[in-house]
């Protein structure tokens, strides 16, 4: 969900604009990190250090090849010099005298004064004591080291026990301050400037990468070096630099966490096993991080074999579905002398033997929800992968579909706003229908919040249909959408509103509102701003939904047969068409399932509608002639996004524009990380909208958001294309099966996963769910590839190999697509399911086994599309699909070489 930057500076701050800035009110804090007495710069082989004289905090970080790249939000430097502004160098913790009472926190930001300069030693580059910045009581020394082996950048501290009593170490965080603060930055600066970070939550084996966003070039890793393992990540909200969507905010590598799981997390499952260190009077400990260099994204996982850490590889992921075989790889110099899973229970987990320098083990899962595996090695190195068990992906979505229209299904006949019937917006906390909301799109089933859950359930009809759900659909369509959300007749005519809700008490009868909501916000719209329909986000909700009736008229049979396919079709069209027309400001942007245009294209194409087709062609060119001419051609309302993308990907390779395609997939892989963490593996980057779209309202890096499912498409497209890029494949997959891993044992799909440690929940409201669950249906499916070193591998799938055949089972909730990498073979069907498929490795002949008819299907409809010569037995109809009829069995299409 997105809105103009000023208007959620005012929802965020109640509905209150202030004349003042926060950086104005920051501007008149005193000065205090000591700028103006200089600094020292220090170079190593790959690194650019610089450290201020007075706080010896750094001021600079760049790489040798490129010292004009600050990875320190260096233009901010004057503007954040006051006390509680943390920087790269500061720390933060929590201690106590024995092992009972309360915690004392302390904070090297909290207030500046000079620190005492040591000497920096043999392979030191600058030392000070803090232990002057510690209350004259504290029972501990502290002291930083910035430190080098040559190559990299070493930050240490050392701390003592300086009391007569055992001090326990209940927290320890160290601040990865790295300029992500995008505000007044345009795209093209951005993206050269600014950086994002996602961590691997992995122990000892964690780390964090920090990406420039244009996904070129060198990617920052910070790994543990001595005492340091990845244990929490922890918003470090206390800085005042103001969070927005211009600036996600900070985080701490948390060490040691314990005093916080006792303090704000309080009954919260943490990731890892909260811990402190206890030191006896006199002991002293380091903890120190490591920034290394890896050449590039794709080659993070080959650089930490480099440097000596340890390495997983989860197929097909870390969202691991019940009936799915899982594998795991893991590469350590060390040997591995126990793995243990957290829950008891919840995944089994057996050793398969090496296969090269990798060990392997199968997992299962067995138990409902996350699960811990713990891998201890030899050296004493504690590594931790976090996995999500959901069900099926089949039953996943049969939940999904069933909660959408029960639970959600909206039928009050006397509604004023003429929402009756509809998929309604759901709060899963109060286990009740959200039909009033200060920000009105949630009630007025428009906008993502309001949109989503009804379009997740026409999304859900394209991979499994319900005779009982279709025809909820449909009445919805009817007497809701056409003529109520989306404009029958007029000067409008095809445009869609931002919502069916609004608040205007005077035209509306007394006690139409509650009380107890606070309107006198701006996102509390009146009728005139409700029935506007200038904003080409909610087009393609609407288009998705007159698509999805036409595949299912056309493709059925006695599931939708009083819709008109063909006007259906058509609608699609001229809801595309009127978009341009009637929202041409940010149409010029990629839309959020702005995909769904190219499918209707296709489709029509395929039916040999010709004017349509080439009308709704032109218009899609000039857009993407506009986003040809531009650097980073994904703007959007925000000034920057992870939504656009999806759709820029997808025309700019339509017509041919393969740089642009190439500027946008770099782009994708700087925010969708692949990790040994079912949270982040391929969870694209948005972290505000938690305020538009959620319930619980902040700020806050989401997981899996609508953002993975929709970027995945891209991904996965560019995978097709190159088989042999096996990182897009791991990437894209994770990023689909994103929209899966929230969703409850009940069928509820919530906007996201909240990250912050004191939280670590799915969100409450459905919120914009839906438009991920787009991304899933149109994209989810079965990968088949043979890995260089893993062998055969299936993606969505469960794969035995019985000499030159390769057989694998299909576990896709569609069941409508499969890619075979070795032949480039994409199998896609508009009817029937794929049972399983045979592909024998010497004959390259691929066997299609078909399920049985059923109720509503009694022909396939398969498209086989290769840049190799295949064949089938099967005629083909208008539309160039093999149809096969079905019956009580199961039926197989085989597809051979010419």
């Amino acid at each position: 969900m997105k809105r103009v930057s000023l208007f959620f500076i005012v929802f965020l701050f109640g509905g209150q604009i202030s004349a003042q800035s926060p950086w104005e009110r920051i501007g008149r804090m005193p000065s205090t990190l000591g700028i103006e007495q200089g600094s020292r710069a220090f170079t190593t082989r790959d690194f650019r250090l610089e450290v201020l004289n007075s706080s010896q905090t750094a001021s600079a970080l760049s790489p040798v090849k490129d010292t004009v790249f600050d990875y320190t939000p260096d233009e901010w430097l004057k503007r954040r010099d006051k006390d509680g502004f943390y920087h790269l160098g500061d720390i933060n913790i929590r201690y106590r005298t024995g092992d009972s009472g309360d915690w004392t926190k302390f904070s090297s930001a909290k207030k500046r004064t000079a620190v005492k300069e040591l000497p920096a030693g043999k392979n030191g580059l600058a030392a000070a004591d803090l232990s002057g910045l510690l209350e004259a009581s504290a029972p501990i020394s502290l002291k930083r080291f910035w430190d080098s082996d040559g190559r990299d950048i070493i930050l240490r501290f050392e701390i003592r026990n300086t009391s007569g009593s055992a001090v326990e170490i209940g927290s320890l965080g160290i601040p990865m301050i790295f300029n992500n603060i995008l505000q007044d930055k345009k795209l093209d600066d951005a993206h050269t400037d600014n950086v994002f970070f996602d961590p691997y939550i992995g122990k000892d084996a964690g780390y964090l990468q920090v990406n420039r966003l244009h996904g070129k070039g060198a990617s920052l890793l910070v790994l543990p070096y001595e005492n340091a393992a990845f244990e929490a990540y922890n918003p470090v909200n206390d800085d005042p630099t103001p969070r927005s969507i211009v600036f996600e905010g900070f985080h701490e590598w948390m060490i040691h966490s314990k005093a916080h799981a006792e303090t704000e997390w309080k009954g919260v499952q943490q990731w890892n096993e909260p811990t402190s260190v206890t030191l006896k009077p006199g002991e002293s400990r380091s903890f120190a991080l490591r920034f290394v260099f890896a050449p590039s994204i794709r080659q993070i996982e080959s650089q930490l074999e480099k440097e000596g850490r340890p390495v997983a590889v989860g197929l097909p992921g870390y969202v691991l579905p019940q009936d799915e075989n899982g594998t795991l790889y893991l590469d350590y110099r060390h040997k591995v002398i126990s793995t243990e899973v957290f829950p008891e229970g919840a995944l089994q987990v057996k050793a398969t033997g090496r296969k090269g320098k990798w060990e392997g083990y199968s997992v299962k899962g067995q138990q409902w929800g996350r699960a811990r595996l713990t891998v201890k090695y030899k050296d004493g190195t504690v590594q931790t992968i976090h996995y999500k068990v959901i069900k099926p992906q089949e039953e996943v979505v049969k939940d999904l579909g069933h909660f959408l229209t029960t639970r959600q299904w909206f039928d009050d006949k006397n509604d004023p706003f003429g929402r009756a019937p509809s998929i309604i917006t759901y709060d899963n906390e109060e286990q009740k229908q959200v039909t009033q909301e200060q920000r009105a799109w949630y009630a007025g089933l428009s906008d993502e919040a309001g949109a989503a859950s009804w379009l997740a359930a026409f999304m859900k009809q394209s991979l499994i249909s319900d005779k009982e759900e279709v025809e909820k659909l449909k009445l919805f369509a009817r007497e809701t959408l056409w003529g109520g959300l989306q404009y029958s007749e007029g000067k409008n005519r095809y445009g869609v509103k931002k919502s069916l809700f609004y608040y205007e008490p005077d035209s509306m009868p007394k006690g139409t509102y509650r009380e107890d909501i606070n309107w006198k916000v701006w996102s509390a719209w009146p009728k005139k701003e409700a029935d506007n329909p200038g904003r080409s986000y909610n087009y393609p909700h609407v288009a998705a939904a007159h698509w999805i009736l036409y595949r299912l008229a056309r493709n059925h049979e006695g599931l939708a047969d009083d819709v008109n396919w063909r006007e259906s079709l058509q609608n699609a069209y001229q809801t595309a068409l009127a978009m341009v027309r009637l929202a041409p400001h940010y149409a010029q942007f990629g839309q959020m399932e702005g995909s769904v245009f190219l499918y209707i294209l296709e489709d029509l194409k395929r039916e040999g509608i010709t004017d349509m087709a080439n009308e709704l062609e032109a218009a899609m060119k000039k857009r993407a002639d506009h986003w040809k001419t531009l650097g980073y051609p994904f703007g959007s309302e925000m000034p920057w996004d992870s939504t656009g993308q999806e759709e820029v990907y997808m025309w700019s390779k339509y017509f041919g524009n393969a740089d642009k395609a190439e500027v946008t997939l770099n782009a994708i892989l700087a925010y969708m990380p692949a990790l040994p963490h079912w949270g982040y593996n391929g969870s694209a980057r948005r972290y505000w909208d938690f305020v538009y779209g959620g319930k619980l309202s902040r700020i806050e890096r989401q997981l899996h958001h609508y953002g993975s499912a929709l970027n995945s498409i891209p991904v996965s497209a560019a995978y097709r294309d190159n088989p042999d890029d096996f990182y897009l494949l791991r990437v894209g997959h994770a990023g689909a099966m994103g929209a899966l891993a929230n969703v409850t044992q009940e069928g509820f799909g919530p906007a996201a996963f909240h990250s912050y440690p004191s939280t670590l929940a799915i969100d409450g409201i459905t919120g914009d769910y839906g438009s991920g669950f787009y991304g899933y249906a149109v994209n989810s499916g079965t990968y088949i590839t043979v890995h260089p070193e893993f062998g055969p591998v299936a993606f969505s799938g469960n794969l035995v190999q019985n000499g030159d055949w390769l057989n694998t089972q299909i576990t896709s909730a569609g069941k409508s697509r499969v890619y075979l990498a070795p032949r480039k073979l994409w199998i896609t069907l508009d009817a029937g399911k794929v049972s399983s498929l045979n592909y024998n490795r010497k004959t390259g002949e691929v066997q299609v086994v078909l399920e049985p008819a059923d109720a509503y299907t009694k022909t396939a409809y398969v498209r086989a599309e290769t840049p190799e010569a295949y064949r089938a037995d099967a005629p083909k109809d208008s539309r160039g699909n093999y149809t096969v009829a079905l019956g009580r069995e199961k039926a197989v299409l085989k597809l051979v070489l010419k």
